[in-house]
């Protein structure tokens, strides 16, 4: 059984950091790009980061890049997103996500994304 589940998540002030964790079971990460997602209330679900399966293939949204990093362990099947310089507007549930492909880039789009965890809720707050 393929399984995601996110970890990191909690309350920060503006300004502060929080590194996310996805921890991938019942399937070969290599295999997989993954994304991050999140989705505030009343809002649609977005597309925060992606990564290729290797890693070598990063992609950002705009309102992140530069304050994001998207990182993998294939050997420890996880996957992270470190959240530095966060804001009231980064407050979300975060899902992470992974898609089998064999291609070297990966794709914001959830959509494309078949595995989702159960996501973890960041709150950006003073």
């Amino acid at each position: 059984q393929k399984q995601l589940v996110e970890s990191g998540g909690g309350l920060v002030q503006p300004g502060g950091s929080l590194r996310l964790s996805c921890l991938t079971s019942g399937f070969t990460l290599d295999y997989y790009a993954i994304g991050w997602f999140r989705q505030a209330p009343g809002k649609e679900r977005e597309g925060v980061s992606c990564i290729s399966r290797s890693g070598g293939r990063t992609n950002y949204a705009d309102s992140v890049k530069g304050r994001f990093t998207i990182s993998r362990d294939n050997a420890k099947n996880t996957v992270y997103l470190q959240m530095n310089s966060l804001k009231p507007e980064d407050t979300a549930v975060y899902y992470c996500a992974a898609t089998l492909t064999i291609s070297g880039n990966c794709v914001q789009e959830a959509s494309q994304y078949n595995y989702w965890g159960q996501g973890t809720q960041v709150t950006v707050s003073s």
